[in-house]
């Protein structure tokens, strides 16, 4: 069993800049691909980024892209997510999640552990 807490939200002003933290328990954190996601009120669970077991290569959501950077340290079963230039557009709830395999997906429904969700809100 893995267990993620995800750490970091909170409220920003339009073109501020937030840093999430996802901690993991457990073995498979560094022979996982991470993902983060995200969900706003009303809306379907929506892809942000995911990256791979080592780090070297990641893979962003267009909306995201050149803002949001994702990095992982194993050796802390950490993964990081730093926002700059947040839009009001970004206001949801963030989730890390443990992909089942080493494959990078966008599908939430291949992911196999979540954290419970931290808030971002971005005012305008």
């Amino acid at each position: 069993q893995v267990q993620l807490v995800e750490s970091g939200g909170g409220l920003v002003q339009a073109g501020g800049s937030l840093r999430l933290s996802c901690a993991a328990s457990g073995r498979t954190f560094s022979s996982r691909v991470m993902g983060w996601f995200r969900q706003a009120p009303g809306k379907e669970r929506e892809f942000v980024v995911a990256i791979s077991r080592g780090g070297g290569n990641r893979y962003y959501a267009d909306s995201v892209k050149g803002r949001f950077t994702i990095s992982r340290d194993n050796a802390k079963n950490t993964v990081y997510l730093q926002m700059n230039s947040l839009k009001p557009e970004d206001t949801a709830v963030y989730y890390c999640a443990v992909h089942r395999s080493v494959v990078y997906s966008t599908d939430p429904k291949q992911y196999e552990y979540w954290g419970q969700g931290t808030q971002v809100t971005v005012s305008s």
